[in-house]
């Protein structure tokens, strides 16, 4: 029986495109504890929050922590608050990832609208769908993802202020100023001189309606800007002159800038795909007209970016987040323009990936939960001693219904010029799907901290007011507060002298005693799919 021709227009618009990004985002923001690394770290800062009323003076379990400033972190704290009731605390949390996330291809899909017309606006949010660097950092909690909403909110305020200068101006100004308050400094260096420098550069932003539209942008910024300092001033102002020394500190240049390039660039390679290549031929099939708005906004952008986070940072995936935006945006045009031959082969490429990673995916999944392939399953109790595999009927027949609308959508869409990008972007959909159906209880496993807290708390005599901490990361403080209510004291400070309980991170490998004699081992342990990160809990005799 022939599949049935698609119930909706291709490429994806509408209604179907909103439901598209909703498919995309879901999947990975519930469901699952806080993991290892940045999700933990920042629902720390929101629980503490929530927990204990640090709203204005972010902390992370129990000391001051001002890594950044705390926008995101709030919106977190008010959705963890509005839908706690119905979901875990740490998933309600997470939900504001996926509110800048959609709100950044909104904002993209906008810019495009206005600069190119509306085809290439989806192309666009297809673009940003499909960029592989984006989607583990969009399903966590992480304040990196407000900033790139700002990034693209103010490459939209740009598009609309020759025509609504106020609007456009006010939109870019609080781009500006919520970008601040989400990442700090940064945000400013790396925002702030594309709104004061293209208005030399580029002549339809030269105009008297610009003019007053950039005038908007800062009555709209310089509020928002100050309005965390100046108020972190009047009521902590010994913290204030912490954040900035820390701001400041944070801003060293790299030793070696060529080299930092060039790693920078070989990142790209596979984390901005495909926005990079389809970014490059955007370039050269406009390399006559680049001072024309709608390249050269992301052009100057990226060129800004790139600049700030090569001298100012390490090549690593967070950092490169920021250069993502204006590559999808120079991207979008690309989408309608690539020729035949190129469209070809980047849409079989794209099929026949995921078709096999999406294989792969549910091959894992038949040897945790049955066992077959036996090689394969002993590979998996290898590396996640322990675990056990259960057979999910619902996640079962999600993926079964993800991978039925993967087949029937490459077979039975026609013939058009973004079909390699929807594909793209479908592939990427269906692969996160199926992980976060199939394979969502491995990967906890691995990752969350709630055995080892529980552990951690059953070990503590009764009556223990309070535990001395070394070598604990700012990942297993937090995990220890939220799953354990417990919180340790830095090692040396005066309330940590009547302590009678030190806690020590270490390796399996060695162990480090505490300082003095008069200490005895009660408890050790860790997660069981980490052979490195161990645990040792120490009281007085």
């Amino acid at each position: 029986m022939p599949l049935p021709r698609l119930p909706f227009a291709f490429p994806p618009r509408g209604a179907v495109l909103i439901a598209f990004c909703a498919l995309y985002l879901l999947p990975g923001l519930i469901g699952h504890d806080p993991w290892k690394g940045d999700d933990v770290t920042h629902f720390g800062v929101v629980y503490s929050m929530l927990d204990e009323g640090h709203w204005l003076l972010p902390h992370l379990a129990g000391e001051i922590w001002l890594d950044s400033p705390p926008f995101y972190h709030w919106t977190a704290a008010l959705l963890g608050w509005l839908f706690g009731f119905i979901l875990p605390l740490h998933d309600a949390a997470r939900l504001a990832s996926g509110l800048y996330a959609g709100l950044m291809i909104l904002c993209l899909v906008g810019a495009a609208r206005h600069f190119i017309g509306a085809e290439a606006a989806r192309g666009a949010a297809l673009v940003a769908i499909g960029c592989l660097g984006l989607l583990v950092h969009a399903h966590e909690t992480q304040p990196a993802i407000a900033l790139l909403a700002a990034t693209a909110a103010l490459y939209y305020g740009l598009a609309l202020l020759p025509q609504h200068p106020l609007r456009g101006g006010g939109i870019a100004g609080a781009a500006l100023g919520l970008g601040f308050l989400s990442a700090g400094l940064p945000a400013l260096i790396a925002l702030g001189p594309l709104l004061m420098l293209l208005p030399l550069i580029s002549s339809h932003l030269r105009t008297a309606q610009a003019a007053r539209g950039m005038l908007a942008a800062l009555a709209m910024a310089v509020p928002l800007i100050l309005s965390w300092p100046l108020a972190l001033y009047w009521l902590h102002p010994a913290s204030l002159d912490h954040w900035w020394s820390y701001e400041l500190a944070e801003l060293r240049t790299s030793p070696n800038v060529p080299l930092v390039l060039w790693n920078f660039l070989k990142l790209l390679g596979w984390f901005a795909w495909p926005a990079l290549p389809l970014a490059l031929w955007t370039l050269w099939k406009e390399r006559r007209r680049l001072r024309e708005p709608r390249t050269l906004i992301p052009l100057a952008s990226f060129l800004i970016l790139l600049t700030v986070q090569v001298v100012f940072s390490d090549p690593r995936s967070l950092n490169a987040l920021p250069l993502l935006p204006p590559l999808m945006l120079l991207a979008a045009p690309a989408t309608l323009s690539l020729r035949r031959g190129a469209a070809n082969a980047f849409d079989w490429f794209g099929m026949m990936t995921f078709t096999l990673l999406a294989g792969l995916i549910w091959l894992g999944w038949l040897a945790m939960v049955a066992g077959v392939p036996p090689r394969i399953a002993n590979n998996f109790a290898r590396l996640e001693p322990g675990f056990v595999a259960d057979f999910s009927p619902a996640a079962f027949a999600v993926s079964l219904g993800l991978t039925f609308a993967w087949f029937w959508l490459i077979f039975k869409s026609p013939r058009a010029p973004q079909r390699g990008t929807a594909h793209w972007a479908a592939g990427v959909t269906l692969c996160w799907g199926l992980l976060m159906a199939l394979w969502l209880p491995l990967v906890d496993y691995d990752r969350s901290y709630r055995g080892a807290s529980a552990a951690l708390k059953a070990a503590v005599p009764t009556g223990s007011n309070c535990i001395i901490g070394r070598g604990l990361g700012s990942t297993q403080r937090a995990a220890f507060h939220y799953f354990a209510g417990i919180q340790t004291l830095r090692e040396g400070s005066r309330a940590a002298a009547q302590c009678r309980l030190f806690l020590i991170q270490g390796t399996a490998q060695k162990e480090v005693l505490p300082p003095g004699a008069g200490w005895r081992k009660i408890w050790e342990g860790g997660r069981p799919s980490d052979r490195n990160e161990r645990f040792r809990l120490y009281a007085r005799k």
